[in-house]
């Protein structure tokens, strides 16, 4: 008896959290983030790339891999970076040297469980939504950095 009261009680809370809780608020330029990432993943596929991941996280390493997808026979580790506005600096210039460096160790641990040697190369994927009501402004950097 004691089971389906402790049940009960636990559905009924988690029911009640689920009405009165707000879910966490999102920051602006994390939804722009969020939006650019779906959109990046789309356009890939549109261009032939087949996807095989998105938000690809190690648990020995910080940080996240946007999306790995295979064009043709090259796999392909994709960084996206979004923005609102062209009055800083050009989207693509934020994966700087320790970005790099992260996204190469988080490539590192992918290649591990990938049967075979494939080729493999770093995009970045700039998406700008700067004029409102158009359509995002999309350029693809193939091949943008290589490991040193």
């Amino acid at each position: 008896m004691s089971g389906r009261v402790t049940r009960f009680s636990l559905r009924l809370l988690d029911r009640m959290a689920e009405l009165l809780l707000k879910p966490p608020a999102v920051a602006a330029h994390q939804k722009v983030g969020i939006r650019g990432e779906e959109e990046a993943y789309f356009y890939l596929r549109r261009l032939g790339y087949v996807m095989v991941a998105r938000n690809w996280r190690s648990p020995r390493r910080r940080g996240e891999i946007d999306l790995i997808g295979w064009d043709g026979d090259v796999l392909c580790f994709v960084e996206v970076k979004s923005r609102t506005t062209r009055d800083v600096k050009p989207a693509e210039a934020a994966v700087d040297a320790a970005k790099q460096d992260e996204l190469g160790g988080m490539a590192g641990e992918y290649l591990r469980h990938v049967a075979g040697s494939p080729s493999w190369r770093f995009d970045v994927l700039s998406i700008y939504y700067d004029q409102p009501g158009a359509p995002p402004q999309i350029t693809l950097f193939k091949n943008a950095f290589s490991l040193s």
